[in-house]
């Protein structure tokens, strides 16, 4: 944890927490960040997901809260009265039945990657071609899942939809069924219409929709009986919450249309800031909207995953520096970890191509590496054809932002300044809009 220092009589202080995906490959865990006006971090920490089960299944719920609240009593004890606003990120299409009067969870969460194959040609009959919903794991397709098995019991009436970042947030301020709309995307909200669409309103789970507002909007004040137990200001605002990629992608402050985010994790994942929104699902690319503007995203197959198949950190580093990025190189790879790639080529059988395998090791890895970099090329180039704004800057986050050489061979080959962002945790990005919301009371 960062060290704390004694806030000034005046000081305020913006919290968020930050969940992590839950599931087997993946850290699973939480984190909380604090930040001042100036978005100086002053306290941090981290929290394992303690392991609860509920027959044959983990009762991620139970986790989920009580992992909030052992960080909301790490938060060191001088610094909570002068919390001024909290807010939360969640991932993506984490999806929580609900009972609408007492919120307590009608059934296990369903988790982010988790499909609903079953639910899929329901929804695709119902929403336009292409559309964010029509995959298998969206939100909508884990609710008409769930309607298609309760709609016959006396409860689904009171049910309600939330997101995982909707729920935590409810424990803190307790007025039920309201999300933001990064996490409601996937549940085939309309962000351009800020309204649900008349094709998904029609149907008989409607009911179960949450409120949508944008993200960092405050909400309430926090819960009496929260504020009291844990030392809060009476007057602490709780405000909507966003996804754990958008949260990221705040964190990295790029704020002007042509700054772009490139993830190299174990996948590479690419985010653009746009004055037009994108959509195709052919290809997986959606949009996000960020107050006037609109977050175009893509993530390939290919990443960090494939390098960790053929060489140690320890060789990585090595070898890396035997590469003089300055010189192209003329192996042409693509590398994948297994067959089938969806951006910037939808094609389910692509099968790698890591051949031929020259002599010497740094050249192998100048290759991969450059390859890499060629398909993060095509990535914004498919995005500026499919009419986004043009890339003109790239933050760099993820395991991959570490390596100085592959980094000189990225600005090459994109013809673009690259660096590393200063900041890419999800925690530091919802404090932010934490910091958002308490300035719009102001």
């Amino acid at each position: 944890m960062h060290a704390s220092v004694q806030p000034h009589p005046l000081t305020c202080y913006y919290l968020s927490f930050s969940f992590y995906s839950s599931s087997t490959n993946h850290y699973q865990g939480a984190r909380y960040a604090l930040i001042d006006k100036y978005a100086q971090l002053h306290a941090e920490a981290k929290r394992e997901y303690p392991l609860y089960m509920n027959g044959e299944s983990i009762d991620w719920a139970r986790s989920w809260k009580e992992t909030l609240f052992s960080l909301l009593e790490d938060i060191p004890l001088h610094l909570r009265p002068h919390i001024a606003s909290i807010s939360i990120d969640g991932t993506s299409a984490t999806t929580i039945i609900v009972d609408s009067c007492t919120g307590e969870p009608l059934c296990r969460p369903l988790l982010y990657n988790e499909t609903c194959s079953d639910a899929l040609p329901a929804v695709k009959s119902i929403a336009p071609p292409n559309h964010t919903v029509c995959t298998a794991s969206s939100t909508l397709c884990k609710l008409v899942s769930w309607w298609h098995s309760h709609s016959q019991d006396k409860g689904s009436r009171s049910a309600a939809l939330l997101h995982q970042a909707d729920w935590l947030l409810w424990l803190l301020h307790g007025k039920l069924g309201i999300s933001d709309y990064n996490n409601a995307l996937k549940v085939g909200f309309d962000p351009e219409l800020d309204a649900y669409p008349p094709w998904l309103l029609a149907q008989p789970y409607s009911s179960l929709l949450p409120s949508i507002i944008a993200p960092g909007s405050p909400i309430a004040n926090i819960k009496e009986q929260v504020s009291k137990q844990l030392g809060f200001s009476e007057d602490c605002i709780v405000c909507a919450g966003t996804t754990d990629s958008i949260a990221a992608f705040l964190a990295a402050r790029a704020t002007e249309p042509g700054k772009a985010v490139t993830s190299l994790g174990s996948t590479l994942a690419i985010k653009l800031l746009s004055k037009s929104r994108v959509e195709d699902a052919r290809f997986g690319v959606y949009s996000h909207r960020l107050d006037d503007k609109w977050l175009v995203g893509g993530a390939s197959n290919t990443g960090g995953v494939v390098l960790r198949q053929l060489f140690t950190d320890e060789q990585l580093e090595k070898l890396s520096q035997q590469i003089n990025p300055a010189l192209p190189s003329s192996l042409d790879y693509y590398p994948l970890p297994a067959v089938g790639e969806r951006f910037p080529v939808s094609d389910p059988s692509m099968k790698p191509r890591l051949h031929p395998r020259p002599d010497s090791d740094s050249d192998y890895l100048h290759g991969i590496l450059e390859s890499i970099a060629r398909i993060e090329a095509k990535g914004y180039g498919l995005l500026k054809d499919l009419g986004a704004t043009e890339a003109d800057e790239i933050f760099t986050a993820g395991g991959g932002a570490k390596n100085d050489k592959w980094t000189k061979i990225r600005e090459r080959v994109l013809g673009l300044p690259v660096s590393r962002a200063a900041q890419t945790e999800a925690a530091f990005g919802a404090a932010l809009l934490a910091l958002k919301g308490a300035r719009s009371k102001e």
